[in-house]
């Protein structure tokens, strides 16, 4: 199952899981609305694609106004983002996920898959973030848990 970063917060909201507040938005048009949401004019605006590396593929800004965020948004809208798991054909933007800035004090990596060999749910956990999991997983393995 594919699901987006914001959809996925909404799940997690549903069982009480604190996440920053946040909205989807499908065009440049809808930020007025949408940016009166948020209790911040400091906003990470985020591509909202199937595929890691979307900061390292400059699909994650962080903007301080309302004016900055619109013209991200504009370069963001429509633009290919390719990154190590997109392959060179890259994904297409058609999202944007606007969100309040938090302070981070500790960031841990849970990913949920398959294991397509076992047939089983397998769950990789690290305490050194998401950002650069598969370079952990080479020059750290023992930082990285699999269950």
């Amino acid at each position: 199952m594919n699901i987006h970063e914001h959809q996925a917060k909404e799940i997690l909201k549903k069982y009480g899981i604190i996440v920053p507040n946040g909205v989807a938005i499908f065009s440049v048009e809808e930020i007025d609305e949408n940016f009166k949401k948020l209790n911040t004019s400091r906003i990470v605006l985020k591509a909202q694609i199937h595929a890691g590396g979307r900061g390292k593929a400059g699909g994650i800004k962080i903007v301080n106004n309302i004016q900055e965020l619109k013209e991200q948004a504009k370069d963001l809208f429509g633009k290919k983002l390719v990154t190590h798991q997109t392959g060179a054909e890259g994904r297409k933007v058609q999202r944007l996920y606007i969100e309040e800035t938090c302070n981070i004090e500790k960031e841990f990596y849970l990913s949920c898959l398959i294991d397509r060999s076992s047939s089983q749910i397998a769950f990789i956990s690290s305490s050194e973030g998401g950002v650069d999991i598969e370079k952990v997983a080479k020059d750290h393995p023992q930082k990285n848990h699999y269950s």
